[in-house]
């Protein structure tokens, strides 16, 4: 791996495979059809399982059920069940997801500033 010391965002260069295999295994972990749903979900507060199946039109449960095993395996959600009658299974964000709020904010922003003409542009 090139530490980040190395790694420079300078434009007009050669890039090699290896400077960005850390972005790449960051984008991995919340690269998936739904995460990006999911976590936003749990960015503004806990959620059920049933919650987040009703909230996210179009996902099914088996690929629900399999987002969350990745999101939990890889740190970035929690899984926590209550032992209750029915039992109670909520989901959150962990400290290494929340760190990520700048970037959300900073998406967001971009998203609101050239959204409606990045679309227009791709045709």
């Amino acid at each position: 791996m090139v530490s980040h010391k190395k790694m420079t965002m300078r434009r007009g260069r050669d890039v090699q495979a290896e400077e960005y295999a850390e972005l790449r295994q960051a984008l991995t972990l919340i690269a998936g059809k739904w995460k990006l749903e999911i976590l936003w979900l749990l960015y503004h507060r806990k959620h059920r399982f049933g919650e987040l199946q009703r909230t996210i039109e179009g996902v099914s449960q088996h690929m629900l059920t399999k987002q969350l095993r990745e999101l939990e395996a890889d740190g970035l959600i929690t899984r926590t069940v209550y032992a209750e009658v029915p039992p109670r299974v909520e989901y959150a964000m962990t400290d290494a997801t929340k760190a990520l709020e700048p970037t959300i904010k900073s998406l967001m922003t971009w998203w609101e500033r050239y959204g409606s003409t990045a679309r227009d542009e791709k045709g």
